[in-house]
């Protein structure tokens, strides 16, 4: 009988590529995900792994193995999922990796919800990178993603992951309240403008300088920075002009004007969790809590309508 753990070990080396990166995510030495392995190879009767170099390839015995992994592991969470269900049970430990944006704004909201809601559901929040975070939601390291999307960067789908969009969140021009830069028309209007932007290899910086290129603007970058509230400071003191995300502007843009400038495109924030996961009790109110705060910190909903349609 093949073991299920090793089994997900070997998929973890298959997705993670060595033997040393597999032990850092499952919090063990090497030497042990080597014996385990070494176990799950006897186990199955035939080779799992060779040498290639100083790392090892999975054969094409072990490759099929990885496919019933993953098989095995969505249907063993589908069925947790549906015994919680069952039980009616909101409640355990559920781990949320996210990018700063709805960190700042979404998930204090959806926490406060979920607090007076379910007090048996506990949260951690990590803030990561998306490529991290969805690498971490794979090796079950985190039970949700919030992640995004910039318009004409699809993310390639995932297999085994269950996506839902949140929101399609604006994206606003931000400019000081004075000064030559306060009162354009359009981004035709900045040519001579300081820019703050995103770094240029993350997904948001590479749009950044596409569209105002896209405008013919050549940027003139004071700050390369992924912070939102650090790019809304160089606006609020007058040193620059910035693209930021409307979530942002429900609370943190004081100081600044935010113009919804026409025909400028949206992205999109959305969750992501393993497939068998998606109808686990938890999941699914941490889902929908994120969804109303989205919506409320956008302006879309009020209070009074989020609490209608909780209540039906």
């Amino acid at each position: 009988m093949l073991d299920v753990q090793r089994l997900r070990l070997l998929a973890e080396l298959h997705r993670l590529g060595t033997v040393s990166a597999v032990a850092r995510a499952q919090f063990c030495s090497p030497s042990a995900v080597s014996q385990q392995l070494a176990r799950l190879e006897r186990e199955a009767g035939v080779p799992l792994l060779e040498r290639a170099g100083r790392r090892v390839r999975l054969t094409d015995a072990a490759l099929g193995l990885v496919a019933h992994a993953d098989a095995v592991a969505e249907r063993l969470e589908r069925a947790e999922s549906e015994l919680r269900e069952a039980a009616g049970e909101v409640g355990g430990l559920l781990r949320i990796a996210s990018f700063q944006t709805p960190l700042l704004t979404i998930a204090p909201r959806a926490l406060t919800a979920l607090e007076a809601e379910h007090p048996a559901l506990r949260l951690v929040f990590a803030q990561r990178e998306l490529p991290e975070a969805i690498a971490g939601l794979r090796s079950h390291e985190f039970d949700l993603v919030l992640g995004e999307e910039f318009p004409g960067a699809r993310d390639a789908l995932v297999p085994g992951i269950d996506r839902e969009e949140l929101i399609a969140d604006d994206l606003l021009l931000v400019v000081p309240e004075r000064g030559p830069w306060s009162r354009p028309a359009g981004l035709s209007d900045l040519h001579h403008a300081r820019w703050v932007l995103e770094p240029d290899d993350t997904a948001a910086g590479l749009w950044q300088r596409a569209e105002l290129r896209r405008h013919g603007i050549e940027p003139e970058i004071l700050v390369e920075t992924p912070d939102p509230l650090l790019q809304a400071h160089f606006v609020r003191t007058g040193h620059a002009v910035a693209l930021i995300p409307a979530l942002v502007a429900s609370t943190h843009l004081d100081g600044t004007r935010a113009l919804r400038l026409p025909g400028m495109p949206r992205r999109s924030v959305y969750t992501a969790v393993r497939s068998g996961r998606a109808g686990h009790p938890g999941i699914r109110a941490v889902r929908c809590a994120l969804h109303d705060a989205a919506l409320l910190d956008a302006g879309l909903v009020d209070a009074e309508q989020v609490a209608a349609e909780s209540a039906r």
